[in-house]
């Protein structure tokens, strides 16, 4: 039986499977050379794991920026997105606990962001009120995530297929004497959940619940993932596993540095599309964007990102407090440009109404652009 490698190896092993997903050349024996330097050295700095990579890995030297972005992107979260606009961009920054922990956040150029938005990157602090009138949501929430198979096999007495290898391991152990095949089955996991909650001042109105939905969220399927987006992406993840709800949005209010600022949803999107370990978090997920939808300036980076994820994820819904009046229609030039790629555009006037929502994620409905179209002045569904 092959040994397990320890826990600590994960990170350079995402580098090797990051490098190979971007037509970088790395054999199994380069792998394990990496491994061995990296052991050998015992580095100080990832300056040495760098070299260590750079030295057993080998990439040819035209492909040495594009090295060097993956292997910063993997150990520091950081990636940076080309520049669309001229001499006044912005950055966003890509914050990243995890990540930070190993070295720090990254700048990605950033186009500015709807009339009613700022493009001004105002940093602030706030205090989370822990309400707590989600419960029955946070119990009912792992029955009705939509679920899918995994590669995994679970070994099973009835309603299964043949496991050829163990029924062959069998035959050989008892010499041939096998009452009856072994049967196995593919295990099923529920779908991913990643929120990308927006904080920016248009929706200071219903950050506190919408960073407490997602406190919940993550309590009941442990496989969640939950970002804000305002003028920098933060993942906001780490800090929502404490079990303490106060102490969980205590350290969420300390750890996002731009509460009620800017708004750059298109390009904050983008910045979670290109760190690899991000997008992958969203492929085959129940990605829950809650935002007004508002940007400053052009909606061309909003646009592509959301096609973009709609590629990647399972289903990709968008919450909007704006849909919480009967008048509403999707008829601003973003809301309009992202329609076709959205399977849901819904209430999010409260978190109670985007809780409501996920819980209907297991049922098959219409495309958003269906609903919209059909009904002059629909309701969220």
């Amino acid at each position: 039986m092959r040994p397990q490698l320890p826990r600590g190896c994960a990170p350079f092993l995402d580098l090797v499977h990051v490098l190979r997903r971007n037509g970088f050349a790395v054999s199994p024996d380069q792998t394990e050379g990496f491994l061995a330097a990296v052991t050998l050295l015992g580095p100080r700095s990832m300056e040495h794991i760098r070299r260590a990579a750079i030295a057993t890995l080998a990439p040819a030297i035209e492909r040495m920026d594009a090295f060097d972005t993956l292997f910063r992107a993997v150990f520091f979260g950081e990636a940076r997105a080309a520049a669309t606009g001229g001499e006044d961009e912005e950055e966003t920054v890509v914050k990243d606990r995890g990540a930070a922990e190993m070295g720090g956040e990254a700048p990605l150029q950033q186009e500015k962001g709807g009339a009613h938005a700022s493009e001004i990157e105002r940093l602030a602090a706030r205090d989370i009120a822990a309400g707590d009138r989600l419960k029955r949501f946070r119990d009912q929430l792992p029955d009705a995530l939509p679920r899918r198979r995994a590669f995994r096999r679970l070994r099973t007495r009835t309603r299964g297929a043949v496991d050829l290898r163990r029924t062959l391991r069998e035959i050989v152990r008892t010499d041939g004497d096998l009452a009856a095949p072994r049967l196995a089955r593919r295990q099923e996991i529920a779908r991913r959940i990643v929120l990308l909650l927006d904080i920016s001042g248009s929706m200071r109105t219903h950050t506190d619940e919408l960073v407490t939905l997602a406190h919940a969220v993550r309590q009941a399927a442990p496989r969640a993932e939950a970002f804000t987006i305002g003028t920098r992406l933060t993942r906001i993840t780490p800090a929502l596993r404490l079990r303490d709800r106060a102490q969980a949005l205590a350290r969420t209010a300390a750890l996002v540095d731009d509460w009620n600022g800017g708004t750059r949803i298109g390009p904050a999107l983008k910045a979670f599309l290109a760190v690899p370990r991000f997008a992958a978090l969203a492929r085959g997920a129940l990605v829950v964007l809650a935002s007004d939808g508002l940007e400053r300036g052009g909606h061309q980076d909003f646009e592509a990102a959301m096609r973009r994820l709609s590629g990647l994820a399972h289903r990709l819904s968008l919450a909007t407090p704006l849909a919480g009046d009967p008048r509403f229609r999707p008829e601003t030039a973003a809301l309009a440009a992202v329609l076709p790629a959205l399977d849901d555009l819904v209430d999010g006037s409260s978190a109670q109404a985007i809780a409501d929502f996920i819980l209907t994620l297991n049922r098959p409905a219409p495309k958003a652009s269906a609903v919209w179209k059909e009904t002059p002045h629909a309701a969220c569904r």
